[in-house]
């Protein structure tokens, strides 16, 4: 009975993850008692594939001992042990190739290259299924930090390797993370320190060499500010975060500091009742696409007392945007739909429509909305929400008139309530609800220079979303004309007149 069934090793680039991983299943089948036991060595790439066989069959011809016991099978990348019938084969990720084998012991090189991979959790759980049925099996994770912020299964399984490490859940798995302390992690001035290195670098001066490193480093410096960060996330372990894109928006930099820690601790749908609670004046800012994009939402609040601006998001997108338009970012959706800060819904739904107008009457109801200008909208693509709003009563004037619906226009006229944001994040001003969903898209705004203008627009983000950072410049572009709701904030503030 193996009582811990698996192993998360996170090491730097250069740490010989892939010839170790092949010695140590070979070792696996050494110690191998089950007959025709089944051992898996799966990796992300063709090429890791090819060289974990040729770095375990060169082991095996290194030693007469062992080229006795072992058939190698070059053509299959298979290795056979002639005792017992066991066999180690080592594949490329694939579903079909994955799903059905029921293994003694698997290895999964390089997790964090499937981390985009939308079908990697299904396959992760087949093989724990399978790996059930053996007393003596194992699951180890080899990987290097992904070069951009964690996604899917590689996210999933990092996670729970630090809760164990942290002491904060028990489970099976033994977590070796080669990983700085948080207060080293978050201040370059430490990370990038020559001194700290051999902290996470348990090969060095074996496979990976100081000097070297130094050097490459250096060289990164004069690339800017995302090379060094993608360098630091192979070669140390340091997790990409927020604004590490190149051409970053400058707000970017503020963001994660202006989670407001009241919300952050509450639930999602807690959240917006929060702000609800807190503030006098309550806009929204709507920004949608097609099919094959996301329904941006964002409510702005003006706090009573402090007149800080409070900010909540959500976010809607159809079934096929995670299965035919965008399977790249399908984990990242995925996960946002776990943490409820993004809702999934089928491609004949028109949940999203009726879910911004029930917020909008919801918001309505509390009596925070101005009686014009409280719902702004990107002119193109939301059609549908302005009709369900206009059939709930709301007036609808696209052309900025009197109205509550405004068309918000896009481009070079939205600068100004970008450089707004961002001023007030700066100063704090502006503060948030901590939401995942606004921090991927926050990372993924890119800012353009266009004449005298700076500008941030989709078409720059490119298949990475930034459709609720849009929405929440449309609300910003409300709030910042200092409006005052039809209801309860005259009264509170003593300027009711009978």
């Amino acid at each position: 009975m193996r009582h811990i069934r698996e192993i998360f090793a996170l090491a730097p680039k250069g740490s010989s993850k892939t010839s170790y991983s092949a010695a140590l299943m070979l070792v696996a089948l050494l110690m191998n008692i089950r007959p025709r036991a089944e051992f898996l060595l799966v990796a992300p790439m063709q090429s890791t594939a090819e060289l974990a066989f040729s770095q375990a069959a060169g082991m095996i011809e290194a030693d007469p001992v062992l080229l006795k016991r072992f058939h190698i099978r070059d053509h299959i990348k298979q290795i056979e042990d002639r005792t017992n019938r066991a066999k180690l084969k080592i594949k490329t990720f694939d579903l079909k190739v994955l799903t059905g084998p029921k293994p003694v012991g698997v290895l999964i090189d390089e997790l964090h290259l499937l981390g985009k991979e939308a079908k990697a959790a299904k396959v992760l759980r087949q093989i724990r299924g399978g790996l059930e049925k053996n007393t003596e099996g194992f699951l180890i994770f080899t990987s290097t930090q992904s070069d951009e912020e964690p996604t899917g299964v590689f996210k999933d399984e990092l996670m729970i390797a630090r809760m164990i490490r942290d002491g904060k859940r028990a489970g099976r798995m033994l977590p070796v993370l080669y990983e700085f302390p948080a207060r080293i992690a978050k201040d370059e001035d430490l990370w990038s320190d020559p001194a700290n290195w051999p902290m996470v670098m348990p090969n060095l001066g074996l496979s990976v060499h100081l000097e070297s490193l130094k050097q490459d480093l250096s060289d990164e410096r004069e690339k800017g500010e995302h090379a060094v960060k993608v360098w630091a996330s192979q070669h140390l372990n340091i997790e990409i975060g927020l604004g590490s894109n190149s051409g970053a928006w400058i707000g970017a930099k503020f963001w994660l500091r202006r989670a407001d820690k009241d919300m952050a601790e509450a639930t999602p749908t807690e959240r917006l009742q929060q702000l609800l609670d807190r503030c006098e004046v309550v806009v929204v800012g709507v920004d949608g696409g097609g099919m094959d994009d996301l329904l941006g939402m964002a409510v702005i609040g003006r706090e009573k007392d402090t007149r800080r601006w409070l900010l909540w998001n959500h976010a809607w997108c159809h079934r096929c945007v995670l299965t035919e338009q965008r399977k790249s970012i399908a984990s990242k959706l995925e996960d946002l739909a776990k943490a409820g800060v993004l809702t999934i819904i089928e491609d004949d739904s028109d949940e999203d429509v009726q879910g911004v107008a029930d917020i909008v009457e919801q918001i309505s109801r509390a009596g925070l909305l101005p009686e014009e200008r409280g719902v702004g909208v990107d002119p193109s693509g939301v059609n549908d929400i302005v009709d369900e709003l206009t059939l709930r009563g709301f007036t609808n004037s696209t052309d900025e008139a009197a109205g509550l619906i405004v068309g918000i226009r896009q481009g070079f006229t939205l600068q100004n309530a970008i450089k707004v944001t961002e001023r007030r994040l700066a100063k704090g001003s502006l503060v948030h609800e901590g939401s995942p969903l606004m921090s991927w898209c926050v990372g993924n705004a890119k800012q353009e220079q266009k004449g005298n203008s700076k500008m941030i627009t989709k078409q720059a983000a490119g298949v990475a979303k930034i459709d609720p950072l849009m929405a929440t410049f449309d609300a910003a572009s409300l709030m910042n004309l200092n409006p005052e709701a039809v209801g309860s904030a005259y009264a509170t503030r003593g300027f009711l007149v009978l």
